[in-house]
């Protein structure tokens, strides 16, 4: 079996020093623990571990909490991604974004206590053949140019925006979630990583990979905005892009290829798709101030948009989670260690281990 790990070497890094006024990133003075949560089930799997809803005993507020086992964190090499991800979160709130409210660990796993958001996200409900109107799309542009104009201001690039990355609340509007593999670029830098998801990444994140240009910016994610909103309309992507493909035959199919926009789109909504997708990140749409001024979104009212007053056009079902059922059954039944047995589990190991102090001395 693998060393442990010791935690005791990121305490660094998870106390905030007495001179920052930075939230740490895991609460050294522990003032919540998973005793303060009811675990009401479990919903899913995401990137980080799994998922499931959960009530704060003392305000019955209800939450999404996200656990990954730690060992099993280390034999995949996801640490500094979990840290990152959290670093992230603590430092940045934003209405339509999945918000980070608490974090914690004992033993065997880390939490993230989030905003829950029971409406499903959105290539779930692609994968059930929603047919998505404009007007819905075109308040999800909005919703989101809004959260992506915020992590601007944070220096943050998110890399991974994709209907898998946005969840809908209970009313249908948008949130976007899993900061997985964002970064934060001080001003000036550029980001040179090849990271994201290969069918949503702009062509220059793969230029400057293969060239070693001069790297990428904000720009990424609206690219990516641009790509899932044409594949909401449609139904698929406007570029047939997938994970396999190497990285020099999609520089070349950018240079290539154009895309077909749907004769029954508004004309104003295929301009601002082409500004979205535009290969030169210098004369694509890529921040609020665009978006603002497209002739298609003119009779946007922006300030209710912020306040979710502008209502969706696509509404979940009530009464039905969006997700999948079968995993529910799993954590109950296959789950060696079990999160609902987790109390009993981690007396037994500690009187255990008190057992085992005792007969040494």
């Amino acid at each position: 079996p693998a060393p442990m790990f010791h935690w005791s070497k990121w305490k660094k890094r998870m106390g905030a020093s007495a001179s920052s006024s930075k939230r740490p990133v895991f609460d050294e003075r522990e003032d919540v623990n998973f005793d303060h949560f009811q675990i009401l089930r479990a919903i899913g799997k995401g990137s980080f571990g799994k998922v499931c809803i959960v009530q704060k005993r003392d305000t019955e507020k209800m939450y999404a909490m996200k656990y990954m086992n730690k060992q099993q964190c280390i034999e995949r090499d996801e640490v500094r991604n979990v840290f990152r991800e959290l670093e992230i979160l603590q430092e940045i709130e934003h209405v339509f974004l999945v918000n980070l409210w608490y974090s914690f660990q004992d033993e065997e796993d880390m939490f993230m206590v989030v905003d829950l958001l029971l409406g499903g996200d959105l290539r779930y409900h692609l994968q059930q053949n929603v047919q998505f109107t404009e007007e819905t799309v075109k308040l999800y542009i909005c919703e989101m140019a809004l959260a992506l104009d915020y992590l601007r201001s944070q220096h943050i690039i998110h890399r991974d925006v994709k209907p898998d990355n946005i969840l809908l609340d209970e009313q249908g509007h948008a949130h976007l979630t899993d900061f997985n593999i964002a970064t934060i670029i001080r001003d000036g830098e550029r980001a040179t990583a090849l990271a994201g998801t290969k069918p949503y990444m702009a062509p220059e994140i793969f230029h400057s990979f293969l060239n070693g240009g001069t790297g990428y910016s904000f720009e990424v994610d609206w690219w990516s905005l641009g790509v899932m909103a044409y594949e909401l309309l449609r139904g698929w992507r406007p570029y047939d892009i997938h994970s396999n493909n190497p990285v020099e035959s999609l520089v070349q199919l950018f240079s290539t290829v154009s895309v077909q926009y749907s004769s029954t789109w508004s004309k104003e909504m295929v301009a601002l798709l082409r500004k979205l997708l535009t290969v030169n990140p210098e004369h694509r749409f890529s921040c609020l101030g665009d978006i603002q001024a497209s002739t298609y979104l003119s009779g946007v009212v922006w300030s209710d948009v912020c306040e979710k007053r502008v209502e969706p056009g696509f509404v979940p079902n009530k009464g039905r989670l969006h997700c999948d059922p079968t995993f529910e059954l799993e954590e109950m039944i296959l789950e060696s260690r079990p999160l609902h047995k987790k109390k009993k589990r981690l007396a037994k190991n500690k009187s255990r281990d008190n057992s085992k102090d005792s007969s040494q001395s």
